[in-house]
């Protein structure tokens, strides 16, 4: 199985509202890279712009997805798994509105979220986003935000977290059920899950964070430690 590093800048954080504005990715097996800045046809916010320091003059005569997506999928033939920080909340949901909207399926492909494997297995560290990670594994310095520069980096940061325990092995542990003991994010991260204030908890819960696929583990532990009801 080859891995595949991959990441999208997008014009915010909404799937299926917003839009891929550049998709990077690097095969560290060919040790070749793959990278285009995509016009989504629609203004990028500034806010966005901010970010990714991507503009609407920068991508006026760049591609739409549908004239890259070729050139994409050829670069991830093969038994690939694919890997992105937070993918699983974000750049798969972001890669598979843009294939949806050319009415086209994306391949079948595998895929590994590197935030999940952080925060499920580097529990001792209070904060898990990329730059943090690259701090925590003494790598150099990159260009934040920027697709390519972040695959880059997620490369060096998940080949160090996961040493040589093979892709299969590491999508197996992923599957596994997890008894989450640390707030995950939000401005109690890094705390345990019992010295968590119930009121923060209660918020959760009727903001709605908590019915989400990616926080059930988290539901579960303020479960387990009576800070919420169990769903009927």
């Amino acid at each position: 199985m080859r891995p595949i590093y991959y990441d999208t800048e997008t014009t915010g954080v909404r799937p299926g509202k917003d839009r891929v504005i550049e998709i990077a990715a690097y095969d560290p097996v060919q040790n070749k890279t793959f990278a285009s800045l995509i016009n989504p046809q629609c203004p990028i916010p500034p806010e966005s712009s901010a970010i990714s320091h991507i503009t609407d003059e920068m991508v006026k005569d760049a591609p739409a997805f549908g004239s890259v997506a070729d050139e994409f999928v050829s670069f991830c033939l093969g038994d690939t798994v694919l890997i992105a920080h937070n993918n699983d909340a974000f750049d798969q949901l972001f890669l598979e509105d843009e294939f949806q909207r050319i009415n086209r399926k994306p391949p079948e492909w595998k895929y590994i979220d590197s935030l999940k494997w952080s925060r499920k297995y580097r529990t001792d560290l209070p904060r898990h986003n990329l730059q943090f990670l690259r701090e925590v594994y003494k790598i150099e310095s990159n260009q934040a935000h920027r697709a390519l520069d972040d695959v880059i980096v997620l490369h060096q940061v998940f080949s160090k977290m996961i040493d040589d325990l093979p892709l299969n092995t590491v999508i197996e542990l992923l599957s596994r059920p997890q008894d989450m003991t640390r707030m995950p994010f939000g401005k109690h991260q890094g705390k345990n899950l019992a010295d968590v204030p119930k009121d923060y908890v209660e918020w959760l819960d009727t903001s709605g964070a908590l019915d989400k696929k990616e926080n059930a583990p988290l539901r579960d532990g303020f479960v387990k430690l009576g800070l919420l009801k169990a769903k009927k």
